[in-house]
């Protein structure tokens, strides 16, 4: 036979609500790393639309993220935005920038100081992907500055407090649109930054777009896979990536 026991009022109200705050902190995810890894999805903004933004765009749409196109000329993008239907949508860089969690930049390296004078305000505090390539024929000087310096640390320069990582600059477009979702191994994407929780977010978008990502370092060491670095352009998985640069299998 069971004593009944008298718990004070006063006592049950703090432990109901000591219970319930423990709950909810077992239940919510604490930062944005964790609400990928549990599988939600993240609004994304895309900088320059064009081969790469939007394959890597249309993966994401596929993956039942929500997407923002932009371009210089957004009216271009009505294809695209119509054939992926209502998770896409286009307009312009402010807009893509105000709809996005995380942005997505890729564009010429050269256009890199234009986007941070012109839109590195609103830019500021977010996660940015950066998958642009300094090309000296192309871009100039900069190119020039990326290949003395590091490409990671020349474009966290240009595009300053933002929460910047490198990624999606290695292979062709149309490398990334055939390999996305492949048996395993799935396609290697190495990947930089400085911030832990950035670096754990764009993990999640590289595997969401079908992809391994292979965590490089510091934005310092993007420049290992940088344009004309060992780990540059390797159509290889996970395994070999990490073999070819000396990383910990």
């Amino acid at each position: 036979m069971f004593k009944h026991v008298t718990v004070d009022p006063a006592r049950r109200a703090l432990l109901g609500a000591a219970g319930a705050f423990i709950l909810q902190t077992v239940l919510r995810p604490a930062t944005a790393s964790a609400q990928t890894a549990a599988g939600s999805k993240m609004k994304i903004g895309i900088i320059g639309a064009g081969h790469i933004g939007g394959t890597i765009g249309e993966l994401w749409v596929k993956a039942d993220h929500p997407v923002f196109f932009s371009s210089r000329h957004p009216e271009e993008l009505k294809d695209l935005v119509a054939r992926l239907g209502p998770l896409a949508q286009a307009g312009t860089v402010d807009q893509a920038i105000a709809f996005g969690d995380v942005v997505f930049i890729a564009v010429p390296y050269g256009a890199l100081p234009e986007i941070g004078k012109n839109y590195g305000t609103s830019l500021a505090g977010k996660i940015v992907l950066d998958a642009d390539n300094a090309v000296a024929s192309r871009d100039g000087a900069i190119a020039d500055e990326a290949e003395r310096d590091g490409i990671g640390i020349t474009s966290q320069k240009y595009l300053p407090g933002t929460r910047l990582v490198r990624a999606f600059n290695t292979l062709s477009y149309m490398i990334f649109a055939r390999e996305a979702n492949r048996p395993a191994p799935r396609l290697a994407v190495p990947i930089a930054g400085d911030d832990p929780e950035a670096v754990q977010v764009t993990a999640g978008l590289v595997r969401d777009a079908g992809f391994d990502p292979v965590e490089i370092g510091k934005l310092a060491d993007a420049r290992r896979f940088q344009r004309g670095a060992p780990g540059y352009g390797q159509n290889v998985g996970a395994a070999e990536l990490k073999q070819k640069l000396s990383l910990t299998p």
